[in-house]
């Protein structure tokens, strides 16, 4: 049986080439980095590198990247130290959020007594700006905005240039999960006065268990991992140095061939809604996912009536791999946080969810095997 993977959101294919690269540092590169010896400096010469493709590509300073295990901890590092080093005393997120970024500011509230406020959002998942601003503007007290840039279910995109000024003019710091984003849209930092971005390196055809934080060299965010030097301090223990280069080599080759893939990942996109309206006309695209202009456009949310609940576990039996939300939901029977936030208890009975994910080796062909095995 040909398997189909439509689940790239939760993970992608390692390019052929991230593969070779890392393979080649395994075999040359053996040496720790903190060694002062040639073997070390060699090892240590790799991630310096790596840091400095990756700065120069969103155009900020090499010693504003921090390597991690990925975008949870990379999130987790960001929120608590914002907390514990950066004295915020108010976190204001929203409800569709990675559960990374709510569990843990919710973990925060409890033990650090942190207001949180969590913005409410509309049927297709926005806030509105204007009660952020108010938000902002009520209190003096030291405030981080956390919301994510392109949410990993429905795929809506915020303003972040709109919500990064309102930040900076109410002095509030601003954390975006951009885990989803990054590799796939442009960011200019020097011109953005956004503090804190995160990536992990398998969503954009990399290896699974690196990724890195961008942070305001002036802020001050201190390390959660102690007992060594690495990363300036920022977080000890030996790096994982085939993990950068996969890193480094998948972050490159993703921003090398941007326009070409985007456009060949939303001509799939556009055949998908089309598809899917000509054979489910009784479907609905939650979120903004079928807003092509506004939206993710690696992602599709599509809800179809009277489908069974564990309709992914069916879909698996014909080789399809697909998602009913977050990865991090597997195992749950129940509607994902996300989809309980935009849809009515009428509307999660009545409807089946499928999250489709694209990426570049994704055909056509697999979305119309897609829509024949839904059929049956």
């Amino acid at each position: 049986m040909e398997k189909i993977y439509l689940d790239n959101a939760a993970s992608t294919p390692i390019h052929k080439e991230v593969i070779e690269t890392m393979a080649q540092v395994m075999q040359s590169n053996y040496g720790n980095p903190s060694s002062t010896h040639s073997f070390g400096r060699e090892t240590k010469s790799i991630v310096e590198n790596a840091r400095k493709l990756i700065s120069k590509e969103l155009n900020c300073l090499p010693n504003e990247i921090i390597f991690t295990s990925g975008g949870t901890e990379a999130n987790n590092l960001i929120l608590r130290s914002a907390v514990q080093d950066l004295e915020v005393k108010r976190i204001i997120t929203q409800p569709v959020e990675h559960k990374c970024v709510l569990e843990t500011v919710l973990d925060l509230a409890k033990r650090y007594h942190v207001i949180v406020e969590i913005l409410p959002v509309d049927h297709k998942g926005r806030i509105d700006l204007e009660d952020l601003e108010q938000r902002l503007k009520s209190s003096d007290v030291k405030t981080l905005v956390s919301l994510i840039h392109g949410n990993n279910e429905i795929a809506n995109i915020i303003n972040l240039e709109a919500i990064t000024t309102l930040c900076y003019e109410n002095n509030a710091l601003f954390h975006s999960d951009t885990v989803q984003t990054i590799g796939h849209y442009t960011f200019d930092l020097e011109k953005s006065p956004i503090d804190f971005l995160t990536c992990s390196a398998h969503k954009i055809h990399g290896p699974k268990g690196i990724g890195f934080v961008f942070a305001r060299k002036s802020l001050g965010i201190r390390s959660m991992i102690t007992g060594g030097k690495q990363e300036r301090m920022m977080r000890a223990g030996t790096e994982n140095i085939y993990g950068i280069a996969g890193l480094a080599k998948a972050f490159e080759m993703a921003y090398q061939d941007l326009d070409t893939n985007k456009k060949y990942i939303e001509e799939l996109k556009k055949y998908a809604i089309e598809q899917f309206t000509a054979h489910f006309p009784d479907c609905i695209f939650a979120g903004g996912s079928a807003n092509i202009d506004d939206s993710l456009y690696t992602i599709l949310n599509v809800a179809l009536k009277n489908q069974p609940d564990l309709i992914a576990f069916e879909l698996d039996l014909k080789g399809i791999a697909i998602s009913q939300g977050s990865a991090c939901e597997s195992g749950s029977t129940q509607k994902s946080h996300v989809i309980q936030s935009i849809l009515t208890k009428e509307e999660q009975e009545m409807y089946s969810n499928l999250r489709i994910s694209f990426s570049i080796y994704n055909t056509k062909e697999e979305i119309d095997t897609l829509i024949e095995s839904l059929k049956t």
